[in-house]
């Protein structure tokens, strides 16, 4: 029977073996795989907080506004004011952004496909139920 060591051990392994290949694949892209997630995020829905984003992308504030600041630089994003809270900060892709992280996706699919090809529909259904269901029980309270 696995242990917890166990679990947490191959959730390790299979998150560092997925985050080196995307580094590898995005190299010559010059973007790293977190900020593929931030852009992905924005691609799925624009226009979001940065609080929100710091939940979507389960990471922490300080993290999430650093790499906001050099996306910005780069002119794959916009931070502004929010139009209903003035006090939070409202992210968008530019278009530069959205045709950068389409690039980046078209450039991933391959190690995504990779990783489905590792498990019938059933099991990734429940692969991805399992996993959430540790990412909850893991989960500190603010």
């Amino acid at each position: 029977m696995a242990s917890g060591h166990d679990i947490a051990m191959a959730l390790r392994a299979a998150y560092w073996a997925m985050h080196r290949s995307t580094e590898a694949s995005f190299a010559k892209r010059t973007a790293t795989a977190d900020q593929f997630v931030l852009l992905s995020l924005l691609a799925e829905r624009d226009g979001t907080t940065q609080q929100e984003l710091v939940r979507r992308a389960s990471s922490d504030a300080n993290t999430i506004r650093a790499m906001l600041v050099l996306l910005e630089e780069r002119g794959l994003v916009t931070r502004g004011r929010h139009p209903t809270d003035g006090r939070a900060r409202s992210v968008a892709l530019t278009r530069k952004g959205r045709q950068t992280y389409e690039r980046l996706w078209a450039q991933s699919e391959p190690l995504r496909e990779r990783i489905l090809a590792a498990f019938g529909a059933r099991e990734a259904e429940m692969l991805v139920q399992l996993l959430t269901r540790v990412a909850e029980s893991v989960k500190c309270e603010d």
